[in-house]
């Protein structure tokens, strides 16, 4: 706990107070009857829902090849199963059946059990399916269990570099995914757009479809804020130490999957996850210390 502490209380250098404005850089993609925009210029807050006739979504106006992408995002409270709310990059629709994309989804829960943030990466086509083609997720997740995301905004973001991605908590990063050298395939390399989202993925969001979406609950409601689009800082392409350890505190008390320590899957689909490189890789903690956290599923 001691060095994610000291994390904190490190400058914010990755965001700075040059908020990107929605309305410049965002458009409504689709669900426009059930998203909200208030407040004026830099610095409004986006809220959007779910319920039974719809959800909603919002893209960036621009493409990009590497970035900085964050938003302050707060998550409702109480009986959300089976709705995600996403933040994500993407190029689904410059490559339809062929895309490539990096995700910050939030699973929704149940009363008592805290969200699961699942980070994720797919590329040239591997989450896109269809027949003959296996889907090759890249998933890492996580309980967001050391603070409430229900009770205010907290800020979630993508560093895309042409080396790394890394996902970052409230300016901590809590995971890494390196470009190898050896298989270009591996690494998200053609431009994507920003995206965020609200929708109902009751078959699989919340113990593997266990427990629906009730939209007696609804509207599910997620606000976004404080939106971040801009060119990675140079002196971010490497963690100091100081983040290394924060990291590595995550993982080794949060961390609830990595699908490179996932013995049903087909490892020959995910080469990074090789026993020779996938530790010093993806800085990632053993299994084995995973599972001897309590409490996690």
């Amino acid at each position: 706990m001691e060095e994610f502490q000291q994390q904190q209380q490190q400058p914010l250098l990755m965001r700075n107070r040059r908020w990107s404005s929605f309305y410049r850089d965002f458009y409504n993609l689709w669900g426009g009857q059930h998203q909200r925009v208030s407040g004026n210029g830099n610095g409004e807050e986006v809220s959007i829902w779910l319920d039974s006739s719809s959800g909603s979504g919002f893209k960036s106006r621009r493409s990009f090849r590497s970035g900085y992408f964050g938003a302050s995002i707060k998550l409702q409270r109480g009986y959300t199963a089976g709705v995600i709310t996403a933040f994500y990059l993407s190029n689904s629709e410059a490559h339809p059946g062929f895309h490539d994309e990096v995700d910050m989804e939030f699973l929704g829960t149940t009363p008592g059990k805290p969200y699961t943030l699942q980070t994720n990466v797919y590329v040239r086509g591997s989450g896109d399916g269809g027949p003959g083609r296996v889907v090759v997720g890249r998933e890492v997740k996580f309980h967001l269990d050391w603070f409430d995301p229900t009770a205010d905004f907290h800020h979630y973001a993508i560093l895309w570099t042409p080396t790394q991605i890394i996902f970052y908590v409230d300016d901590v990063p809590i995971r890494r995914y390196p470009r190898r050298r050896s298989n270009k395939l591996l690494f998200p390399e053609r431009a994507m757009w920003v995206y965020g989202s609200i929708w109902d993925a009751s078959s699989w969001a919340t113990d593997d479809g266990r427990y629906k979406a009730d939209y007696r609950y609804s509207p599910f409601v997620a606000h976004f804020a404080g939106f971040q689009l801009r060119a990675p800082p140079p002196c971010h392409s490497l963690l100091t130490p100081q983040q290394k350890a924060a990291m590595r505190w995550v993982q080794r008390n949060h961390m609830v999957y990595n699908y490179c320590f996932d013995p049903k899957r087909n490892h020959a689909l995910t080469p990074e996850c090789s026993s020779s490189s996938h530790h010093h890789a993806h800085d990632l903690v053993p299994v084995s210390t995973v599972a001897a956290v309590p409490g996690k599923e």
